[in-house]
C-alpha cells in the first residue's frame, strides 16, 4: 500500500492514545458554533459523526439531534418504544446520558441495556423488527446507536434507525438535521430535559436485557447445530466493542468450540495494532488492525473480528484476513444454494463500488443481482420484503435472511458473518479462503483498489451531478466501454458520481462528503498492470468529464 505507515501493524504507542479525561471535559465545556460547517450536525450515511476536541462532536448536539428525533417522533406517530444500543468509545456512554436525559424530558419510552451495558448495532435492529412484528396496535418501536463504527478512539457518532430498523432515509436524516441546527441554532432552548437521575428513575426508562434474545434468536439465521457437531476451534477479538459480552453466551447457548482472544475493553484502545495510516480504528477488514489475531492465524481453524458495534467483519483462515469483497463473493454462493426456504425470486444484492466478481457468481446461480448505492439504507426494503436474500457492501457490512426466508435485520450484522464463516467451513469442510479460490479459478481473478485523489469542492460538485453523457471516452484501459452509470440499476438512484465499465473492468468515482477529494474504486480481472492502467485513465475521463 502505497505511504504505507512505519508502524502499521505494531502496538499503538503511548503517544498515539487518546487522552480521555480532556476528551470528555470538551464534550462538556466546547459549544459548537452553527455559523461554522465543520461544527453544525451533518447526518452522512451512519449519522452524525465527530470528535469533542474540535466542537463537532458535543452535549449540545447529542441534546439537539436527539430534540430533534423525539420531534420527528410525534410528528410521524411513532408512538412505540426507542431502542437504544451504544458501543464502547469513550465519547458514547456520556452521548447516551445526554440523550435519554432529553428523551425523558419528552416522555419517550427507552429501553436500555441493564447496568450501564453495550449493544451493538445489529441487536438493535433485530430488536426493533421482532418487536414491531408482534404489534398489532401501530405502536412501533425505533431505535437510536451511540456510535462512530470503526472510527478512531476519539471519536463519536450518533445514528437513527427507522421502525423498519434500518439506517434511516436521506429524507428523515435531513429533518433531523436541519431541526438540529435550527435548535443548535437558538442555544438549544427549546430542548426540553430533566437531569440524569431522574431520566434513569423515569417511569419511561427500562433498562433491559437486549443479550438473551439476540443470542437466542441466532438458531434461526446460521446452522450452529453444524458448527458445534464439527468441533471447530474458533476464535474471536472484538477489538474492545460492543459484540465482548455476546461471545461467551453465544458459545454456551451453542456449545462451540469457541475462544474470545482480547477481552479487554479500554475506551483509549490502547490494545490495538496501528492501521495503514499510522492511526488507532477498529477497522477489523485491515490486516494492520487486525494484526493481533492474524498472529493466532495457525492456532485455529477459523477466526473473526468485528468492530466496536459489530456491524462489520473480518474473516481469518489459515490463509489470513480475507479482503471483504472476496467474502461477500463466497457468502452469497453458499447461501444461495444452501437456503432451499428463501423465496426463488430473491435477489443479492451489493453496492455499486463492490467486486464484479459477485456479478459473475450471481449470474452462474441465475439468479437476479441487485446493485445499489454506496449506504446500506439501500438493502432495507429488500431485506425487509425477502425480496434480497443478501445484501452487502464492499467495506464489509452485510446482512441476510432468516433459513425459513424472513428478515433477520435490516442493518449490518457482523456477528452472523462471523458465524455463517463457521457454517461454511463445518457443511462442506472448506474454508471461505478456499472456496473464493475455487470461485476465482472459476469467474476470473479480481485485482481491487481504492484510492483518493484531490478535487476543488467545484469539481466535486460537477461530479456529483454528471449525467452520462459527459463521458466522452469510448475505451478504458485498451477494453471499449460498455457501461457508464450515475445512477444504480437496481432502483435508479443517484450514486453521487460516476461508474465507467468494460467486460474486465470498471472504476467507480465519488466525491467525499468531508474531505476536498474524490474516491477512486477500481477493478480488473486482467492484472495489476490492467488495474493501473485503470486507475490512471479514470483520473483523466473524470478530469474531462467535470470540466
Amino acid at each position: 500500500m502505497a505511504n504505507l505507515h512505519p508502524l502499521a501493524g505494531r502496538p499503538a504507542p503511548a503517544e498515539t492514545l487518546i487522552d480521555t479525561a480532556r476528551l470528555l471535559k470538551d464534550y462538556y465545556d466546547l459549544t459548537p458554533d452553527p455559523a461554522n460547517p465543520g461544527q453544525r450536525v451533518a447526518f452522512g450515511t451512519s449519522g452524525h459523526r465527530g470528535t469533542s476536541s474540535d466542537g463537532s462532536f458535543t452535549e449540545a448536539h447529542i441534546a439537539a439531534i436527539t430534540q430533534a428525533i423525539c420531534e420527528y417522533r410525534a410528528a410521524q406517530g411513532i408512538a412505540g418504544p426507542l431502542l437504544m444500543g451504544m458501543d464502547t468509545h469513550a465519547l458514547s456512554a456520556p452521548a447516551q446520558q445526554t440523550a435519554l436525559e432529553v428523551l425523558a424530558a419528552n416522555h419517550v419510552h427507552v429501553s436500555i441495556q441493564k447496568d450501564g451495558g453495550v449493544t451493538p448495532t445489529p441487536v438493535i435492529s433485530r430488536a426493533i423488527l421482532a418487536y414491531n412484528r408482534s404489534q398489532s396496535t401501530g405502536r412501533f418501536a425505533d431505535g437510536i446507536v451511540v456510535t462512530p463504527s470503526h472510527n478512531p478512539p476519539s471519536d463519536g457518532g450518533f445514528k437513527y434507525n427507522e421502525a423498519h430498523g434500518g439506517p434511516a432515509d436521506t429524507a428523515v436524516t435531513q429533518w433531523i438535521e436541519n431541526r438540529a441546527n435550527e435548535l443548535l441554532r437558538g442555544r438549544n432552548r427549546d430542548v426540553k430535559r430533566v437531569p440524569y437521575a431522574q431520566a434513569l428513575s423515569a417511569g419511561t426508562t427500562n433498562a433491559t436485557d437486549f443479550i438473551t434474545p439476540y443470542v437466542d434468536d441466532l438458531a434461526a439465521v446460521i446452522d450452529l447445530e453444524a458448527v458445534r457437531a464439527s468441533g471447530l476451534r474458533l476464535a474471536v477479538d472484538p477489538l474492545g466493542g460492543a459484540s465482548l459480552p455476546y461471545w461467551a453466551p453465544i458459545a454456551d447457548r451453542y456449545k462451540l468450540n469457541l475462544t474470545v482472544v482480547n477481552n479487554r475493553v479500554d475506551p483509549s484502545f490502547s490494545f490495538m495494532t496501528l492501521d495503514h495510516d499510522g492511526k488507532i480504528r477498529m477497522d477489523c477488514s485491515s490486516p494492520y488492525a487486525m494484526a493481533n489475531l492474524l498472529r493466532l492465524k495457525d492456532d485455529y481453524d477459523l477466526a473473526f473480528g468485528n468492530d466496536p458495534d459489530s456491524d462489520r467483519h473480518g474473516i481469518v483462515t489459515p490463509d489470513g484476513l480475507m479482503n471483504p469483497n472476496h467474502y461477500l463473493a463466497v457468502a452469497i454462493w453458499y447461501l444461495f444454494t444452501h437456503r432451499s426456504q428463501w423465496p426463488a425470486k430473491a435477489a443479492a444484492g451489493k453496492t455499486l463500488v463492490s467486486s464484479s466478481i459477485i456479478d459473475r457468481v450471481v449470474a452462474d446461480l441465475g439468479r437476479t443481482l441487485a446493485e445499489v448505492p454506496v449506504g446500506f439504507k439501500w438493502f432495507v426494503p429488500g431485506l425487509l420484503d425477502g425480496s434480497y436474500g443478501f445484501g452487502g457492501e464492499e467495506s464489509a457490512g452485510a446482512s441476510f435472511l432468516r433459513t425459513d426466508g424472513t428478515v433477520w435485520t435490516t442493518d449490518k450484522d457482523g456477528i452472523i458473518l462471523d458465524l455463517l464463516a463457521a457454517e461454511i467451513t463445518a457443511r462442506t469442510g472448506k474454508t471461505p479462503s478456499q472456496h473464493f479460490n475455487d470461485l476465482a479459478a472459476r469467474f476470473g481473478r479480481p485485482y481491487y483498489r481504492r484510492i483518493d485523489r484531490p478535487a476543488s469542492p467545484e469539481v466535486k460538485d460537477k461530479l456529483k451531478k454528471l449525467s452520462p453523457e459527459a463521458v466522452r471516452a469510448a475505451t478504458l484501459a485498451g477494453e471499449p466501454i460498455e457501461r457508464k452509470l450515475t445512477a444504480a440499476p437496481a432502483n435508479n438512484a443517484s450514486i453521487g458520481g460516476l461508474k465507467v465499465v468494460t467486460a474486465n473492468g470498471w472504476f467507480a468515482a465519488r466525491p467525499s462528503g468531508t474531505e476536498n477529494i474524490y474516491k477512486v474504486y477500481a477493478e480488473s480481472f486482467k492484472g495489476e498492470d490492467h488495474l493501473e492502467a485503470i486507475l490512471s485513465e479514470a483520473g483523466e475521463i473524470v478530469a474531462a468529464a467535470a470540466a
